[in-house]
């Protein structure tokens, strides 16, 4: 008997309507569901030690595009592509801005690239050199001009500034630059634009990073302004931070402006998300997804994924990604937060604990299967993929090439 996920989704949407939930809506909210995808996951990459070479691999902003575009039409979820300046926009911009719009892409956000260049091994704007301080205002201020002229409305700052040896530079006045430089990038963004500041406990740097955590992400955005918010990223925490935790207190601050989805074993690894500890990243969902429904919360989170599939074949991999987060944010919102509260203030604390691992362990790729039909798409993504020759026609016309523009490049 053939599989009939029809079924099962009959079943399951009258367990969820016995847990208190309009199943409509969420179904409503898993299509409305973005996740952007990075142009740098479609090209070659790999690690300090080398780069990995894939048959097909994208070598232009144009082939990236093209790929994003096939992740798009699979999931039909994923709209949006990152940009990282340095990486992508050498070529005419008004060129790459077309050439989306004809695939049905938007352009996401922009990324200034302010630590490849060797000027910046001291530094970007800690730097202690106001010349090479000056060099990263310069890039930031024409990031800004290009995010304008592509349509984007998000500029997402990362900073690899940081010190590998006790004494090397002062704290303080490293902290001061950075506070000043960045004022300076803040003050000249359009009203319609944030900036996303990231942080990241360690690496490059050994002894200091800058911004190593999110507390001090967030108190540089609050020196900026109310355009600026804290990004995190789900790889740049030491072992066993409680992640989620940090996500409901910058909701709660209005101060939470996005993410950057991947997973870690050990550090910055940049594993497929929820690879590694699915539970956390529920946990984190279950989080974003109750602050959708709060009106007194301001919301509005960019979800991006930023991974360095430095093995997996690119584009499934990014198929595979895309439909983790889908899957995950589904059983989020399979929680009844009303019936999850009263338990909670009642000090049931097994039951509380008991309704999120009830969520957590509902299967919902029968629902996720009839909300892509519903969306025009096929119920298995990955699979129709598989199917439809893309990968093999791309491998033969592109072959491997030595070019430059992913991680580790």
């Amino acid at each position: 008997m053939a599989y009939d996920f029809h079924t099962e989704y009959e079943i399951l949407a009258e367990k969820l309507r016995a847990r208190g939930l309009e199943v409509e809506q969420i179904k409503q909210r898993l299509k409305a569901q973005e996740i952007e995808t990075p142009s740098w996951g479609y090209a070659d990459s790999g690690t300090r030690f080398g780069v990995f070479k894939q048959p097909g691999a994208a070598a232009t902003i144009f082939e990236k595009l093209d790929d994003a575009a096939q992740v798009h039409k699979f999931t039909g979820i994923a709209p949006k592509v990152a940009l990282h300046v340095l990486w992508d926009l050498t070529e005419d911009v008004e060129a790459v801005k077309q050439y989306a719009a004809e695939l049905g892409m938007r352009l996401g956000s922009i990324n200034p690239n302010v630590f490849q260049d060797q000027c910046y091994k001291y530094g970007s704007f800690c730097n202690p050199d106001p010349a090479v301080r000056q060099r990263a205002l310069e890039h930031c201020l024409e990031c800004l001009e290009i995010a304008k002229q592509v349509g984007s409305h998000v500029l997402s700052i990362w900073l690899a500034d940081g010190t590998n040896y006790p004494g090397q530079d002062d704290f303080r006045a490293r902290k001061n630059r950075l506070q000043e430089g960045l004022g300076r990038v803040y003050a000249a963004l359009p009203a319609d634009m944030t900036m996303l500041v990231e942080y990241k406990f360690f690496e490059p740097a050994f002894y200091h990073t800058d911004l190593s955590d999110w507390g001090m992400a967030y108190v540089l955005c609050k020196h900026l302004g109310p355009q600026a918010k804290v990004l995190v990223d789900l790889g740049h925490h030491a072992q066993g931070v409680n992640i989620e935790h940090l996500v409901a207190f910058l909701l709660d601050e209005g101060m939470l402006g996005g993410f950057h989805f991947n997973n870690r074993k050990y550090a910055d690894d940049d594993l497929t998300v929820g690879s590694i500890n699915p539970y956390e990243f529920f946990l984190i969902y279950h989080e974003l997804a109750a602050a959708e429904e709060d009106p007194h919360l301001d919301a509005q989170v960019e979800y991006m994924v930023d991974q360095s599939h430095n093995l997996k074949p690119k584009i499934e991999a990014m198929i595979q990604t895309v439909m983790v987060i889908q899957e995950t944010y589904a059983k989020a919102l399979t929680v009844n937060r009303r019936a999850l509260r009263e338990a909670q203030e009642a000090g049931a604390l097994i039951d509380a604990e008991c309704m999120l691992q009830e969520a957590f362990n509902t299967n919902v790729t029968p629902l996720l299967k009839v909300v892509r039909e519903e969306m025009g798409l096929d119920p298995d993504p990955l699979a129709a993929y598989r199917a439809s020759g893309y990968q093999q026609k791309i491998e033969v016309e592109r072959g491997e090439r030595e070019v430059a523009g992913g991680l580790g490049v």
